[in-house]
């Protein structure tokens, strides 16, 4: 599996996340960037969730069919054409960071396909794995970090 490499502007790998991204700002999707994404690339999808929930992982945005030319991922914005899965709230959008106590980690894993994903709006993060199978080319991670103050 190739490595490519997922960042964003607004925070470092391992780095807090600011809060007007979480439940206490403004609850805007972080800005993202996707760099080296592998050849043979059709389409990208992208989990956010957090794995240190305490009632085990808590999914805070499912998002695929990202075309494989895209770069950047606007604050406010979804790409063209990719798709939103349903979230741990039971929501088809983003939800940002919003720990009920301590530092909580947030991962966003960004995963290079070689087709795009046939799967409706409002699907799982179950279903997107399951659709995801022996089609990942390529994976990266990003970690931020958010604790409610």
């Amino acid at each position: 599996m190739i490595t490519f490499r997922i960042t964003s502007t607004s925070f470092s790998d391992g780095g807090a996340i600011p809060a007007k991204h979480t439940c206490q700002g403004e609850n805007t999707k972080e800005p993202l960037r996707f760099d080296g994404v592998p050849k043979g690339t059709v389409s990208m999808a992208l989990v956010m969730d957090d794995p240190d929930a305490p009632v085990g992982v808590w999914d805070h945005w499912l998002l695929w069919n990202i075309d494989a030319q895209t770069r950047d991922i606007k604050e406010h914005s979804v790409p063209s054409n990719a798709v939103q899965g349903k979230n741990g709230w039971g929501m088809s959008r983003y939800g940002g960071p919003c720990p009920p106590s301590g530092t909580h980690r947030y991962t966003f894993t960004a995963y290079a396909l070689d087709k795009t994903v046939d799967l409706a709006e409002g699907s799982t993060k179950r279903d997107l794995e399951r659709a995801m199978e022996g089609r990942i080319i390529g994976k990266t991670v990003l970690v931020g970090t958010y604790r409610k103050e």
